[in-house]
């Protein structure tokens, strides 16, 4: 088994939830008291919000470069990147390291294909719903995308941000986010893409007919898969 590591803290809520994923995942493959093998490197989200929100993207990637070069020195045989924003920056992570990226984006695609999906919603960041480096990376794939309109966007990336990464998880917001994943159905949407690692934690099972990928638990199954290999 490939030791993996994990670019952590962004949000810290969501890091659990990999760790959580991957050991279950380690597990039904392995059984018996098999877990996975992780190197977690968790930054401070708050100065890296503040660069995002000045653009300053050379220095978010130079700082997530520099913690995947530690993890690397480690001993870990694999990167993840665990958030789906945070993925505007892969490339810089990429050339900072010799060992694969699993990419986010393209374990959604390989997912959302398996399901028989051709056009797919997408919820997540204001950033992740409107850059190319996501929404395109979907597209590459051949999938037709949707994503909400302004006014949804804007809440969908307040909630994110005000809301899930406090941990704060609320029966309205719930709501919200069912309206307009039921909104993005309607418009021709076959499923949504939950592109927000904590959006599973609000969106539950059950909550709408819907189907959604759950970045978080999908990305985390497909590293598991590559440190099996």
């Amino acid at each position: 088994m490939k030791t993996i590591g994990l670019l952590g803290g962004m949000s810290w809520e969501s890091s659990l939830e990999y760790y959580r994923f991957m050991n279950e995942a380690v597990k039904a493959r392995l059984g018996g008291l098999h877990s996975a093998r992780i190197l977690m490197n968790s930054v401070d989200f708050a100065p890296l919000r503040e660069q995002m929100l000045a653009g300053d993207w050379a220095a978010v990637g130079g700082h997530l470069a520099d913690a995947a070069r530690t993890l690397e020195d480690a001993g870990a045989e694999l990167m993840v990147i665990g958030t789906n924003t945070m993925h505007k920056v892969a490339p810089e992570v990429e050339a900072a390291v010799s060992v694969p990226l699993v990419h986010i984006a393209d374990a959604t695609a390989e997912a959302a294909r398996a399901g028989g999906f051709s056009r797919v919603a997408l919820l997540g960041t204001a950033l992740t719903m409107e850059d190319d480096f996501y929404v395109g990376r979907l597209k590459e794939h051949g999938f037709e995308v949707l994503v909400p309109d302004a006014g949804d966007r804007s809440l969908v990336d307040r909630v994110i941000f005000d809301e899930m990464c406090r941990g704060l998880f609320l029966d309205g917001s719930r709501a919200e986010f069912v309206r307009i994943i039921e909104g993005l159905a309607a418009r021709g949407a076959e499923a949504v893409v939950l592109g927000c690692t904590e959006i599973g934690l609000l969106v539950r099972p059950g909550d709408t007919e819907v189907p959604t990928l759950d970045t978080c638990r999908i990305h985390a199954e497909k590293v598991v898969e590559a440190a099996l290999g």
